[in-house]
């Protein structure tokens, strides 16, 4: 069977982003046990083993491996699966009593309480390393410590926030994992019981998460996005006798009085607009501001603040060097942008000397509008607006869309450069087309002028309708 899905780039991007120590498994319930025999490099156990033996082959050993019910030392492994029903001795609560709970009542309530697949459904089971594209798994198991942990929930909640709740039976807590995620379509979170550690090798500080195989690729979208954010893993520690403050993210500590200084005259609705190099974000502005909506130009700002004179200017020449500047006395842009590209460290020292100054202009010129027009909308353009994370200035966000070769096309044609070289310089944005899920508004430019003005138009009519505290806009 051939899998549909090419699970390579994500299996490897997450195993970079987490550090995993093992391979995530691609896991099949097979209603045919007929699939036994026609996956590639499937092997079957050489004797009766457990399923967290069999797991533990998967994802530390590199190997695919398949069973049936006769492949399970005791039934309570297949049981729970759905290979095969629940025995009496199990159900009346004998087995449990042996050793993990004091009674048979406590027995039979324990064996009651453990979710398991319906038995007659399936006829086999199927795990391999996720990365080789074995088949097309119904889940995914990601075995990793507690923080890794943290870090896929966090990825998942990224969007479409939902809380997440997890269980434990106790003991056999492959059901609090594989189970429940089979039954519920939804990520659950187990911790490795006794028998998966001394049996399945599963390590102290190990636990896994089981999620269904489409969630896979939506919690390594969200975990780029937070790595872009700085939420990273490993995770550093900034010390418990220290004063936190410097390591929180700058927004955190400023806004309160970040949005106050928004909002000191009137509420205007404060609409972000962005999307790609080439995409027209200065013609679509334009045709807004048609309608009587004045424009913020965070590229106008930044050329501004580090004009020969400014505090911006003086402070990149003294960390950069005379090299920056052009033989005009202006500072030297392509030359910087060259030194910076690739380069965090400058790049962030560049932009510690630039953006201080730029939010301060913003403010002003935002407040000398809405002075005028306190209930008015203003629009804000900013190229970086999603890599740069400030999507918690706006009230409302608008992406300006077109297709990235359209975007390689005109960024060639305007700096004369080939597709090649300007293919590259794309790579340092978020692709424009992960931009759209930040989006209340999206504007397709990539056909006529016309077009573009309908669509313009159709945010102009939402804009007017809205009121920010009362009626969110329906995008």
């Amino acid at each position: 069977m051939k899998n549909k899905t090419d699970w390579e780039r994500t299996v490897r991007r997450l195993e970079q982003l987490l550090r995993l120590k093992s391979f995530p498994i691609a896991f099949k319930m097979a209603e045919n046990r007929e699939l036994l025999d026609t996956t590639p490099f499937l092997r079957r156990p050489e004797k009766q083993q457990t399923l967290c033996q069999m797991l533990n082959l998967v994802r530390n050993f590199d190997w695919t491996v398949g069973a049936e019910l006769k492949d399970f030392m005791f039934p309570s492994c297949p049981s729970i699966i759905g290979l095969d029903k629940v025995p009496e001795t199990h159900m009346d609560g004998t087995f449990r009593s042996i050793v993990w709970v004091a009674t048979k009542a406590d027995g039979r309530r324990f064996e009651r309480s453990i979710p398991r697949l319906p038995t007659g459904k399936y006829e086999a089971v199927l795990m391999a390393p996720l990365v080789y594209n074995p088949f097309e798994p119904d889940i995914v198991l990601i075995y990793c410590n507690p923080a890794q942990i943290m870090l896929l929930i966090n990825s998942l909640q990224f969007s479409d926030y939902q809380v997440m709740e997890f269980s434990c039976v106790g003991e056999s807590s492959c059901s609090d994992s594989i189970v429940r995620c089979y039954n519920t379509g939804k990520p659950c979170v187990g911790i490795p019981c006794y028998g998966e550690r001394r049996y399945g090798h599963a390590q102290d500080d190990e636990m896994v998460m089981a999620l269904p195989a489409a969630m896979v690729v939506k919690a390594l979208d969200g975990m780029e996005a937070l790595y872009r954010r700085g939420v990273r893993y490993p995770i550093s520690f900034a010390g418990a006798e220290a004063d936190p403050l410097d390591q929180f993210p700058v927004p955190y500590k400023s806004l309160d009085t970040m949005m106050a200084r928004l909002k000191e005259h009137g509420s205007p609705i404060l609409l972000g607009v962005t999307g790609g190099i080439g995409s027209g974000k200065t013609t679509v502005a334009n045709l807004l501001k048609e309608k009587g909506v004045p424009i913020v130009d965070f590229d106008l700002l930044a050329r501004e603040v580090v004009e020969p004179g400014t505090k911006g200017f003086d402070d990149i020449v003294d960390y950069f060097g005379t090299q920056v500047v052009a033989d005009d006395g202006t500072l030297d842009r392509k030359r910087l942008s060259k030194i910076v590209f690739g380069d965090m460290e400058k790049r962030k020292k560049l932009e510690s000397f630039t953006h201080p100054p730029i939010y301060e202009a913003f403010f002003a010129q935002v407040n000398a509008i809405s002075k005028e027009r306190p209930d008015g909308v203003i629009q804000v353009v900013i190229p970086l607006l999603v890599e740069l994370n400030l999507q918690y200035l706006f009230d409302r966000l608008m992406v300006v869309h077109v297709p990235r070769e359209t975007q390689i096309r005109r960024l060639a044609e305007r700096d004369s450069i080939t597709d090649e070289e300007a293919a590259l310089i794309l790579k340092s944005q978020i692709p424009i087309d992960e931009k759209l899920k930040f989006a209340d508004f999206v504007v397709d430019n990539s056909s006529t002028l016309d077009k573009t003005r309908e669509q313009v138009e159709g945010v102009w009519n939402a804009l007017n309708k809205v009121n920010v505290v009362k009626e969110p806009i329906n995008s």
